[in-house]
């Protein structure tokens, strides 16, 4: 089955159709709005009359390709062009407002090869161990996972824990807009029917990151600007050192193991595990100050991570039929559509197919690495483009991205909303990535708390291991990401203070 698997995709148009894939799948990713699931169903159509390994590795090249590009529009624009790549923003932008955007991006897309690798590889290796321990997960299970996850909250806050406790809760008021999980009553609806599914996790995106950054550039329209087109850009190789490649092997495997197990419990997704895995190399590094100015560190971190959930989010989706996000969904749909079913019997009845999954994922994450390193001096070329050209395109493109969503003009109503409120909070100094963590785990923690406090009578919670496990180690990161913060805030105060001290002597 294995050298038959291969062998249908190393078949001509098998190669050539995943190359398609990996490249519309960038192209998608990079555009703000347009994600990899979007793509995935644009051209779901198209594989009908392909053969299943034909079809399905197409579809699986749309994957990886789209989680992979919103890399670029994270470094180059400050804008995610998926959620995954929220945490790519960090310290992407930063380093390529210091004329460092070859090596943001030779570090995002190599990075994100060895993440995606790791990925497949585990997937291959460790897939019915791994699905049985995901089968434990239930209610309780989650619900810890969750108050795991948003305790992470208090490493992202910075030194003003107050702000970005505000900004998670206000992200996790945002996710109860629409209908009630459980007995599906309309919440803070005001009787428009557009929000009984609540608010888009794009439109969300869009307006925290691309009209937040339109509106601060509004300001300085009127101000005397340079508008000379850069040229400080320099690209060497892939934009960083093999010295520097080995010094980050560990945060890149570590970060990749996050993204697989976060992967594989669905509903949690690339989001989350980005942010998870950035928040944990923030915390283990001894340089955790340069966090947020602009190092290697934060990107390898995001990238590695968010393309190690691909595989991860494969191993459910292909051994129990259980899909881990909306892409992975789109995918099983195409898996059932060229008569693959997928569960525990997928090996035995159609294991051809399994292993043709498997290369071609590994053909898509070259494919995608080669393209991505080839355009990079086409990509850097968008830094520069005056922001005054620049902005405005980035603006209809949003646009059309948020009403592809869902195909309402109401999305950009919201989409200019969500920015308004970013602008007024970074105005105020709170930081929005909190929001964002909030609002993609707030619905998970509501709905398995309520069937917690269900089952709290009949099945109490230390008859799960694995729910107190994760209840002590979010004691145990709250305490410690408290400690790191006040020392960040001690640090801080006193080089004011010696700031001032010197100004002072200096007069």
């Amino acid at each position: 089955m294995i050298l038959q698997g291969l062998t249908e995709v190393l078949q001509p148009m098998t190669i050539i159709l995943i190359a398609i894939g990996t490249v519309v799948g960038i192209v998608f990713g990079s555009i703000p709005g347009l994600t990899a699931t979007m793509a995935i169903v644009m051209f779901l159509p198209v594989t009908y009359s392909m053969t299943a390994s034909e079809g399905i590795s197409m579809l699986m090249a749309l994957y990886i390709g789209g989680i992979s590009g919103g890399l670029i529009s994270a470094i180059l624009l400050n804008i995610p062009g998926t959620p995954s790549s929220v945490a790519t923003c960090f310290d992407g932008k930063p380093l390529a407002d210091k004329g460092e955007a070859g090596k943001a991006l030779g570090t995002g897309v190599v990075f994100s090869f060895i993440g995606t690798i790791i990925g497949i590889g585990l997937l291959m290796v460790l897939a019915p161990a791994l699905c049985d321990f995901a089968l434990k997960f239930q209610a309780y299970e989650y619900c810890a996972l969750t108050v795991f996850s948003l305790s992470m909250v208090i490493a992202l806050t910075g030194h003003d824990m107050p702000k970005g406790l505000i900004s998670a809760v206000l992200g996790a008021l945002l996710a109860t807009v629409g209908l009630a999980p459980i007995d599906s009553k309309p919440r803070f609806t005001f009787g428009l029917y557009q929000l009984n599914n609540g608010f888009a996790l794009v439109v969300l995106l869009i307006g925290l990151f691309a009209i937040a950054e339109v509106m601060s550039y509004a300001e300085t329209v009127r101000q005397n600007q340079d508008f000379t087109i850069r040229s400080n850009v320099k690209i060497k190789g892939v934009g960083f050192t093999f010295k520097e490649f080995v010094g980050q092997i560990r945060n890149a495997i570590v970060s990749a193991l996050i993204g697989v197990g976060i992967g594989i419990l669905p509903g949690i997704g690339g989001g989350v595990s980005c942010m998870i895995s950035y928040t944990v190399s923030k915390n283990t590094s001894k340089h955790r100050e340069l966090y947020g100015t602009g190092i290697m560190d934060g990107v390898v971190a995001s990238e590695a991570a968010n393309n190690g959930t691909i595989g991860g989010a494969m191993i459910p989706l292909l051994s129990l039929g259980i899909p881990g996000d909306a892409a992975t969904a789109m995918l099983l749909g195409g898996l059932q559509v060229h008569n693959v079913a997928p569960g525990p019997l997928i090996y035995e009845k159609s294991g051809n197919v399994v292993y043709a999954i498997f290369f071609a994922m590994v053909l898509s994450a070259i494919f995608m690495m080669l393209f991505m390193l080839l355009g990079m001096r086409f990509f850097v070329s968008v830094l520069k483009v005056p922001k005054n050209y620049l902005l405005p395109v980035v603006v209809v493109l949003c646009a059309i991205g948020a009403i592809g969503n869902a195909n309402m003009l109401f999305d950009t109503y919201c989409m200019v909303g969500f920015g308004l409120m970013s602008y007024l909070l970074i105005k105020s100094k709170v930081p929005t990535v909190p929001m964002i963590l909030g609002f993609i785990l707030g619905p998970t923690f509501e709905q398995n708390l309520r069937r917690v406090s269900q089952l709290t009578s009949s099945d109490p919670f230390w008859n799960h291991p694995i729910f107190c496990v994760l209840i002590i180690a979010t004691v145990f990161v709250v305490i410690f990401s408290v400690r790191s913060n006040l020392k960040d805030a001690k640090r801080a105060e006193q080089a004011e203070l010696e700031a001032m001290q010197k100004a002072g002597s200096d007069e």
